[in-house]
């Protein structure tokens, strides 16, 4: 999947989420005169409540951050990297406070 459509997606998902509002349009014709003709129209503002499978999609998601897929040795090694990461930023704030 190319990585325009998966954003649309989930940009998508999200929405769904969240919940929105929405304009719904309705036309009646007639035939007026050998003519169709619009005869009533109605434009009503419809709102769609968040959707909790969309929710849970979304956390699970961000949940995952894709660990489920490495080895164990990925990831020891991204536990090791995370972890100097960790003590880096430590480092760098204990200088600045010094």
């Amino acid at each position: 999947m190319n990585e325009n459509l998966t954003e649309q997606l989930l940009q998508a998902v999200k929405k769904k989420a969240i919940g929105y509002t929405t304009t719904e349009n309705v036309e009646e014709y007639a035939l007026i005169d050998g003519e169709l003709s619009i005869v009533k129209r109605k434009v009503t503002q419809k709102e769609v409540a968040p959707d909790i499978a969309a929710v849970k999609f979304l956390i699970d998601e961000a949940t995952v951050d894709g660990y489920s897929d490495m080895t164990e040795e990925e990831l020891k090694n991204e536990k090791i990297r995370l972890l100097n990461l960790l003590k880096e930023a430590e480092n760098a704030t204990d200088k600045s406070k010094s």
